[in-house]
């Protein structure tokens, strides 16, 4: 566990506060629904790039052939790595 000491201006704590912000719950809950925002945006930015660069669509045969190396390279490491 990690104890934040952080300088906010007096209003702004006053309000936070008052709304029940400052608990180690509700700064919890802000900071994942930060970080799963975040991570949704970086999901839609790559998805724009990847329309953006117009790449022909994958065959079946192609895509089969993907799953299929992923595969091997997951029964080449040894367990639990």
């Amino acid at each position: 566990m990690i104890t934040l000491t952080i300088d906010l201006p007096d209003s702004l704590a006053e309000e936070a506060k008052q709304a029940g912000l400052l608990t180690p719950n509700a700064i919890e809950n802000i900071l994942r629904e930060t970080l799963l925002h975040r991570a949704v945006n970086g999901l839609f930015s790559a998805a724009d790039k990847l329309a953006a660069a117009n790449l022909p669509p994958m065959t079946m045969d192609e895509i089969q052939e993907e799953v299929n190396a992923v595969r091997a390279q997951r029964k080449h490491r040894a367990p639990g790595t």
